[in-house]
C-alpha cells in the first residue's frame, strides 16, 4: 500500500513519517537547512508479512501545490496531518479538497503535536477536524492523536496502517504498463533512473518501454520495487526503473510517462467530466487553467460542451485543450488550478482521448460521452454502440480503456456486438444498428431506382454514402456482402441494385451505340474520347456525350475520366489485371500498369493514373502510398458482364 501525506506546512508530516518508518523523507540539503519540505520525499518500512509499506511525503507550502499533486498521483491511502495547536489551516483545506477531486476514499487523520496542547484544546481540534471532513471522500476516517517528538500514539497509528495495508484490495495488474515519472536522476554505472507509481500493468527487467512524450525508446536494465531490488513490478507498486536507450538524463523530466509502446499516444486535448467544488468560482468557456494530470503540470484551456458555465458544486462535460502534448487514458484523474496557481478551479476524470474535431456539442456526441462515464467497460461499450449507428472503432476503445487484446473477445460478447474486421482494424456495431443499416441500404437502393429507372443501379461508394455519410467502408462491405448472399440485392459489375430491377436502353440509342462502339473496342485500354469519336464519325459531340452517359447509366460503359468512357468488358479486363497485381505484387503501381497497357496497345502514364484513380473512386481499390490495393470483398465476379 502506498500512503500519501497531506496537510499544512509545519504540521509535522515529515516528522511523523520518520517516527513511523525511521526514515527522514527530506532528502535535499535546502530542506534540512530550512526545516521544511520543498519536494516529494519517500520512505519505506517493512511489514510483518514481508511486504513493504510506502510513504510519499508532500510539501505543505501553498506555492508547492504542483509538487503535492505530483506526489498524490497513484497513492492508495491518505494520511491527513493536522497540528492540534493550529487546527485545520488553509493548506489543510486545500489538500483535502484536492484529494477529494482525485477520488481518494481511504484514509486516516493524524492529529499531531498533542504533547503541546491542553486536553480542552485537543477536544476542540477533534471537533474542528470532524467538521472539516464532513462530505469528503475520507469522511469518517479514524483520528489518531500523536506526537512525532515523544512517540505518543505512533504505535496505534502504525498498527492501523498495517491493518489497512493487509485489508486494502491490490490494484489489478491488468492492462498495459504505465508509470508517471515524478523523479529522474543519474547514478554512476547505472545511468538514468526514473521513479513513480505504476498505474497499471506490469514491467520486468529486460522489457522495452517508451518514455512519452517525447517518444524515447528504452530498455529496463534494472528495477526496484518499494526500495528493494526486484525482477518485476506491478500496478500500485512504487517503482524505480534504470533505463537504457539513446537519450540522456536531461531528455527525461517529471510529468513524462514510462509506458508500453502501444500506449505512447501523445495528445493535446481530451474530453472528460469536470466537477467544481462548493465554494469555488464558476468555470467559464475557454478559461485558461493549469492542468495537473499524473505528475504533469501544464497550461491549458477548458471548453464547455454541455453548458455555458459550471457553477460551484456543478459537474459538466468538457474538452481540455493543452498547450503541449501529454499522455492520458480514460479514467485518469485531473485537477485544474487557475493561471496564477493560487486556487483550485475543479477536478475530474478523462473520458475520451480520441475526441472528434467537429460536432463536439451535438446531441449524439454528448450521449456518447455520457455513456463513457460508466465504469464497466462492457456496459459502457454497449451504450456507446447503441448511440453510434455507424459503429465503434474497437481498437481505439481498447487503447482508451487500456485493455489488452486478450480482454477483447469476451468484452465484445458481453457488450452484444457484431464485430467487423478489416486487417488490423475492428469495428463493433450493435445488432439493432445493423438491422437499421440493412433497412436504410435497401431503402436507398429503392429510392435510386425510382429516381433513375434507366440506371442499372448504384455504385458501391455512392451507396455507402447514401446509407450513412459516416459509415466505415468495412461495415458497408460486410453489410452489402450479407445482402448479396441472401439475395436481397444483386450486383451487375460495379452496380448494386434490387434483383428485379432492369435498366433499359431505347432502340434509337442502341442503334447509334452499335455504330460507335467498334471505335471503343478497337483500343479497349485507351479508347477514343468523346471529341475523337465525334470527329471520326461525324456525329455531333454533344450527341455522343449524352448517348455515352445514357449507356453508362445502363451499365455498359464506365466514365473512367471526363469524356473518356471504357466499355464494361474493358473495365472487367483491367480489373482482373489490377487484381492479379495486387495479389502477386501487393498492389498495382502506375508504372507497372503503364507498361502492361503499352504492351497491349493502350495509353501511357496519364491513362494508367486515370484508371487506378477510377478504381479507387468506385471502391474497387484503395491507395496505400504509391500502390493501389484491392479492397476486401471486391471479388472479380463483381466486374464480369452479366
Amino acid at each position: 500500500m502506498l500512503i500519501g501525506t497531506a496537510g499544512h506546512i509545519d504540521h509535522g508530516k515529515t516528522t511523523l513519517v520518520k517516527a513511523l518508518t525511521g526514515v527522514d523523507a527530506d532528502r535535499l540539503p535546502e530542506e534540512k537547512a530550512r526545516g521544511i519540505t520543498l519536494d516529494l520525499g519517500y520512505a519505506y518500512t517493512p511489514l510483518p508479512d514481508g511486504s513493504v509499506l510506502g510513504f510519499v511525503d508532500v510539501p505543505g507550502h501553498e506555492k508547492l501545490i504542483h509538487n503535492m499533486l505530483a506526489g498524490a498521483t497513484g497513492i492508495d491511502f491518505v494520511l491527513l496531518v493536522v497540528a492540534a495547536d493550529d487546527g485545520p489551516m488553509p493548506q489543510t483545506r486545500e489538500h483535502l479538497e484536492l484529494l477529494d477531486l482525485l477520488g481518494l476514499t481511504q484514509g486516516a487523520i493524524a492529529l499531531t503535536k498533542v504533547d503541546a496542547v491542553s486536553p480542552q484544546r485537543l477536544d476542540e481540534a477533534r471537533q474542528e477536524v470532524a467538521a472539516l471532513m464532513a462530505g469528503t471522500g475520507i469522511s469518517g476516517s479514524p483520528l489518531f492523536p500523536v506526537s512525532g517528538r515523544t512517540g505518543e500514539g505512533v504505535a496505534s497509528l502504525r498498527a492501523h496502517l498495517e491493518a489497512a495495508a493487509a485489508a486494502v484490495r491490490r490494484r489489478p495488474a491488468g492492462g498495459r504498463f504505465r508509470l508517471a515519472i515524478d523523479r529522474c536522476f543519474s547514478l554512476p554505472g547505472v545511468g538514468t533512473v526514473v521513479t513513480g507509481t505504476a498505474h497499471s500493468g506490469a514491467i520486468g527487467v529486460g522489457e522495452t518501454v517508451m518514455i512519452s512524450p517525447p517518444g524515447l525508446k528504452a530498455r529496463v536494465r534494472g528495477l526496484h520495487v518499494q526500495d528493494r531490488p526486484a525482477e518485476r513490478g506491478e500496478a500500485g507498486d512504487r517503482c524505480a526503473l534504470a533505463l537504457k536507450g539513446n537519450f540522456e538524463r536531461k531528455d527525461v523530466a517529471r510529468g513524462m510517462w514510462v509506458v508500453d509502446p502501444s500506449l505512447a499516444i501523445p495528445l493535446s486535448r481530451f474530453h472528460g467530466e469536470l466537477r467544481v467544488p462548493s465554494g469555488q468560482m464558476p468555470v467559464t468557456h475557454m478559461q485558461t487553467v493549469h492542468v495537473h494530470l499524473g505528475a504533469e503540470d501544464l497550461l491549458g484551456r477548458v471548453a464547455l460542451l454541455d453548458c455555458q458555465e459550471i457553477g460551484a458544486g456543478g459537474t459538466a462535460l468538457v474538452e481540455i485543450l493543452m498547450e503541449r502534448e501529454m499522455l492520458a487514458l480514460r479514467g485518469d484523474r485531473f485537477v485544474l488550478r487557475d493561471t496564477g496557481a493560487q486556487r483550485t478551479v475543479g477536478g475530474g476524470r478523462v473520458l475520451d482521448i480520441f475526441p472528434p474535431t467537429r460536432h463536439k456539442r451535438a446531441v449524439q456526441r454528448l450521449a456518447l460521452l455520457d455513456a463513457m462515464r460508466i465504469d464497466d467497460p462492457a456496459l459502457a461499450l454497449g451504450l456507446l454502440a447503441r448511440h453510434a449507428p455507424a459503429g465503434i472503432e474497437l481498437d481505439r476503445f481498447l487503447v482508451n480503456w487500456n485493455l489488452t487484446p486478450a480482454d477483447a473477445e469476451e468484452l465484445w460478447q458481453r457488450a452484444g456486438l457484431r464485430v467487423i474486421r478489416d486487417g488490423e482494424t475492428s469495428i463493433g456495431i450493435a445488432h439493432e444498428a445493423w438491422s437499421a443499416l440493412r433497412t436504410r441500404l435497401l431503402d436507398a437502393v429503392d429510392r435510386e431506382h425510382e429516381r433513375a429507372p434507366d440506371m442499372i443501379g448504384v455504385e458501391r461508394e455512392r451507396l455507402r454514402r447514401m446509407t450513412s455519410a459516416s459509415l466505415p467502408r468495412p461495415v458497408f462491405d460486410a453489410l452489402s456482402a450479407e445482402l448479396l448472399a441472401s439475395g436481397a440485392i444483386a450486383q451487375t459489375r460495379a452496380w448494386l441494385h434490387l434483383p428485379e430491377h432492369r435498366a433499359s436502353v431505347s432502340a434509337a440509342d442502341r442503334d447509334l451505340f452499335s455504330v460507335l462502339k467498334p471505335l471503343l473496342d478497337a483500343k479497349p485500354y485507351n479508347p477514343p474520347r468523346v471529341r475523337d469519336v465525334s470527329e471520326a464519325t461525324g456525329t455531333p459531340e454533344d450527341t455522343v456525350r449524352q448517348l455515352f452517359k445514357r449507356i453508362a447509366r445502363a451499365g455498359e460503359l464506365y466514365p473512367v475520366a471526363h469524356d473518356h468512357h471504357y466499355t464494361a468488358s474493358a473495365v472487367a479486363e483491367l480489373a482482373d489485371i489490377v487484381r492479379k497485381l495486387s495479389e502477386e505484387e501487393g498492389g498495382a503501381r502506375i508504372a507497372t500498369l503503364r507498361d502492361i497497357l503499352v504492351g497491349g496497345g493502350g495509353g501511357g502514364r496519364k491513362v494508367a493514373t486515370q484508371i487506378l484513380e477510377f478504381f479507387d473512386r468506385i471502391g474497387y481499390t484503395r491507395r496505400v502510398r504509391d500502390e493501389h490495393v484491392l479492397r476486401r470483398g471486391c471479388a472479380m465476379h463483381h466486374w464480369t458482364a452479366s
